[in-house]
């Protein structure tokens, strides 16, 4: 099942639906997505995707507002490219520990919205990431076994974690659909990017140095993860301009795709005209 959160357009309530190809069929739920996944019971959704009508003008959004939204640092590729390129070596003890920042669940936006460009950077760069959606509660969960580049360089030093680099209001994006475990296999997922139509980088999941398992467990210690909370891979090999030198302009359109979830598209906005206080 592929559970989608729509409108019919501006200042219309927003509902949770599920996808049958490309309609969107109401899933005949009064909350929103979290309260879904919490309740965990899809079975009116189930009905609705048999036998319910599509619904006409739908327009997706951002499958949900995540209670927290951690982002890992999981592939290697990714993380030795970047690394070298912002003048860093990749410390030994990446390789133990899963480490994590935490983004702000409001900077989330969705499917086909622009995405702003911030003031006070000058290099905006991509990142493609798969992410899972915590179903159920618990704690000590035992595993048997976008980002502006030149804000980013500037902070590492504090040893305080990317802040501003990634954070901004539409930093974040997610969708199109929720994807439940039977519609793909997320350990070895095809992840996809497109920029202005070609193709950047073909990446897999399984790539991923820590696995989701590893995620959860780690981020679980002493700490109860609830259902809504979003966990990030992290960028995927090729899945980042700081890699090769190749960073966004304005008016870029960028795919992710990821076969099983469907593509995520967004165009990038304008960049504002810096004020004097501006950091260049």
């Amino acid at each position: 099942m592929r559970l989608v959160t729509y409108d019919r357009g501006a200042g219309t309530p927003a509902r949770v639906g599920v996808l049958r190809g490309d309609d969107v069929v109401d899933a005949g739920f009064e909350g929103d997505m979290t309260a879904l996944i919490a309740e965990g019971d899809l079975t009116a959704a189930q009905a609705a995707l048999d036998s319910g009508d599509p619904v006409g003008g739908a327009r997706l959004r951002a499958p949900l507002r995540p209670r927290t939204l951690r982002d890992f640092l999981t592939f290697e590729g990714h993380t030795l490219a970047a690394m070298k390129a912002l003048g860093r070596e990749v410390p030994e003890l990446w390789y133990e520990v899963p480490a994590y920042y935490k983004g702000l669940p409001d900077t989330v936006i969705g499917p086909e919205e622009v995405i702003p460009w911030p003031r006070y950077s000058a290099q905006l760069d991509y990142e493609l990431e798969i992410a899972c959606v915590i179903g159920a509660e618990g704690s000590d969960i035992v595993q048997p076994k976008m980002c502006a580049r030149d804000t980013q360089a500037r902070e590492l030093p504090l040893g305080m974690g990317p802040s501003k680099a990634k954070d901004w209001d539409g930093s974040n994006i997610l969708g199109p659909c929720i994807a439940t475990a039977d519609e793909l296999d997320g350990f070895n997922a095809e992840m996809i990017l497109r920029v202005n139509g070609e193709e950047r980088t073909r990446a897999r999941s399984s790539q991923m140095h820590h696995s989701f398992a590893d995620l959860i467990a780690y981020a679980s210690q002493d700490t109860v993860l609830r259902p809504g909370e979003v966990i990030g891979s992290g960028t995927a090999p090729g899945g980042a301009g700081v890699e090769s030198g190749r960073f966004l302009s304005e008016g870029d359109l960028i795919e992710m795709e990821i076969p099983g979830i469907g593509v995520l598209r967004n165009r990038v906005g304008a960049r504002p005209a810096p004020q004097p206080h501006d950091q260049e």
